[in-house]
């Protein structure tokens, strides 16, 4: 099989003067700035138009070999919710009372988590992150290309699309996650990457009171 050949199309690419950067940023940074992990939520209805948006604008990351390593499966029936929840727990439970070393407890304590996972149902929906991590093309298996990275990025864009509408979200990683594989029917080449619950915060909802690091401690010039 012989390799295809490159076909470019021009770049759109709009040119902002100085003063709309400086204006697009600042009002970029307050904007993700409030961004928050929210563990309380309500179960006022969302309209999924704001979901497949999300997920649209997810779509648009960078990907190794542009293979788009993802799959985003948005889960709204509360039956499967609850085997989520169920099942999530069971996970939870055993890392928090074993599984986690003193040091990892500690750094989760000042959040006040635990093996509970009320969210998980409350949010009226969930939206299961799964990285691909190969393909059949032609009859032959081939890996996907830096599909960790890939999807990272993809995550990153899709949380900060869903809070760019007024949606609360939250990244939840129990650890194993091959159960998310069973109750959703997927593959073995789709890999569990991150379990994000949408939707509005409750009316009293809280937050643990944790800063963020400041631009001196992550960024170096040099």
């Amino acid at each position: 099989m012989s390799d295809p050949k490159p076909e470019f199309l021009p770049l759109d690419f709009q040119v902002v003067g100085k003063s709309e950067q400086k204006s697009r940023a600042d009002e970029f940074f307050e904007l993700l700035n409030r961004r928050r992990t929210v563990r309380d939520y309500s179960d006022r209805e969302v309209p999924i138009g704001l979901i497949e948006r999300a997920v649209a604008t997810a779509g648009t990351a960078p990907s190794g070999a542009n293979m788009q390593p993802w799959r985003f499966v948005v889960v709204k029936d509360p039956e499967i919710k609850h085997k989520i929840r169920a099942a999530a727990e069971k996970e939870e439970y055993e890392s928090y009372h074993g599984r986690m070393s003193e040091k990892w407890l500690r750094r989760l304590a000042v959040l006040g988590t635990d093996e509970n996972k009320p969210f998980l149902e409350i949010a009226p929906y969930l939206i299961v992150v799964f990285r691909i991590t190969s393909i059949v093309e032609d009859g032959e298996t081939e890996p996907t290309y830096y599909s960790q990275e890939s999807v990272g990025i993809a995550v990153g864009l899709l949380l900060a699309a869903l809070h760019n509408v007024g949606l609360a979200t939250l990244t939840h990683t129990p650890s194993p996650m091959k159960f998310l594989q069973e109750i959703l029917g997927r593959p073995k080449n789709e890999v569990p990457f991150v379990i994000i619950p949408v939707g509005y915060p409750s009316e009293d909802a809280m937050l643990p009171d944790i800063r963020r690091k400041n631009l001196d401690d992550i960024m170096e010039v040099v």
